[in-house]
């Protein structure tokens, strides 16, 4: 099954509509039917919350949309749980002991490289991001990294290869 790593600007865009959102629903409604797996670090939970105060903050959400986003996101996060569709890797020493590494190594910022340590870690098919500067270290280090919106074509495939194999 097509494991697909999502860090938390990609993520987002399922509940914060921008360029990149309607490939963002297509992997969570994926997700929903049982086609593919979405992995995510514990981290992207609360870096998420931040990103999603910092909005509310700056007057980007009001505090009605604020609350009907953080219970959508909740509400997405159990359902998927429970299907057992979403995989919520914990930050634990082999992951942070590999994102000292990747961040000494690549000079990434330090939230970049746990979210590549743990993509490694948790062998996905591929991290998906927004973040330009991130996919492209990503795929220095050997994985394979798409941008959102950049690379839509190119993942709508990978999605598609992978629903064409479960079918063979």
């Amino acid at each position: 099954m097509l494991r697909l790593y999502l860090d938390t600007s990609a993520m987002l865009k399922r509940y914060v509509t921008e360029l990149g959102t309607e490939t963002t629903d297509i992997i969570y409604d994926k997700a929903e039917t049982g086609e593919l797996t979405i992995t995510i670090s514990l981290w992207n939970v609360g870096e998420a919350l931040g990103v999603l105060d910092e909005k509310r903050r700056k007057g980007w959400l009001t505090e009605k949309e604020f609350e009907q986003t953080l219970k959508l996101f909740a509400d997405e996060l159990f359902k998927l749980m429970r299907l057992k569709t979403i995989e919520s890797i914990p930050v634990h020493t082999q992951i942070l002991t590999d994102t000292w590494n990747l961040l000494m190594t690549h000079h990434v910022y330090e939230a970049d490289a746990l979210q590549m340590a743990t993509c490694m870690h948790s062998k996905n098919d591929a991290l998906i991001s927004s973040d330009e500067k991130l996919v492209r270290i990503s795929r220095k280090t050997g994985l394979k990294a798409l941008q959102i919106p950049k690379d839509e074509g190119d993942l709508i495939i990978l999605i598609g290869q992978s629903e064409n194999s479960r079918h063979k």
